[in-house]
C-alpha cells in the first residue's frame, strides 16, 4: 500500500457538499479513484477498438487468441528460466 497526501482547493460549497455526503473520506476517495481509472481503461480500450476497426484489421480467431498467448507465456518461462 502507497500513503499518499492530497492538497486539494475546493470552492467552498463543493468542499461542504463533499463532505456532508462523505466524498472526502478515504473509502469514497479510493471509490472515486478506482472509478475514474476504470472508466479511462474503457475509453482507451475504446479508442483502441475503433482505431483497429477503422484500419480494416480483421479480428483475431479464439485459436490466434490462445497461440499469442502461449507465445507470451514461452518468452517469459524462457526470459525467468535465463
Amino acid at each position: 500500500m502507497t500513503t499518499l497526501q492530497v492538497k486539494l482547493d475546493l470552492p467552498d460549497n463543493l468542499a461542504k457538499e463533499a463532505t456532508s455526503l462523505g466524498l472526502l473520506e478515504p473509502k469514497a476517495l479510493i471509490a472515486l479513484l478506482r472509478d475514474a481509472v476504470r472508466n479511462r481503461r474503457l475509453a482507451r480500450l475504446a479508442e483502441a477498438r475503433s482505431k483497429i476497426a477503422s484500419a480494416g484489421i480483421p479480428p483475431l480467431t479464439m485459436e490466434e487468441i490462445e497461440a499469442e498467448i502461449e507465445t507470451d507465456r514461452a518468452e517469459r518461462r524462457t526470459k525467468h528460466a535465463d
